[in-house]
């Protein structure tokens, strides 16, 4: 199965610079439908409002983290399902061990490239 290209995206960090070269990869991987939020708050307001394909979300974030909303999106029946990828800059076992529990679908870690963001959706989103 391909990926589907037209399915939204929400990318969810606090630094703006990630958020451009997040959604220009995304571009370049041929996705349209990209939103994004500042923080894990925000991600949950838009989650509540509209259906995402994939939410790919920093972990450090104030006030709320990227694991935090992870567990919110998991604890919500309406968004429980949506695929979820944690963006890091790093990769200590034990938040990817927390992540995985927490029913994250997929992990990055900081530098990456289209490549292996495209890898990584495809994994998460079962295409």
């Amino acid at each position: 199965m391909a990926l589907n290209l037209s399915m939204p995206i929400l990318v969810v960090d606090d630094y703006q610079t990630m958020i451009r070269i997040i959604r220009n990869l995304l571009k370049q991987l041929g996705f349209e439908d990209i939103d994004d939020a500042p923080d894990g708050a925000a991600a949950l307001a838009k989650l509540r409002r509209k259906k995402y394909g994939l939410v790919i979300s920093d972990w450090n974030m104030e006030p709320m983290t990227g694991y935090d909303l992870l567990r919110q999106v998991r604890n919500e029946e309406a968004i429980r399902d949506t695929p979820f990828i944690m963006v890091t800059a790093e990769s200590k076992t034990e938040n990817v061990i927390a992540a995985k529990k927490a029913g994250v679908n997929n992990y990055i870690v900081k530098p990456f490239n289209a490549t292996t963001l495209k890898t990584k959706i495809e994994a998460a989103c079962g295409a």
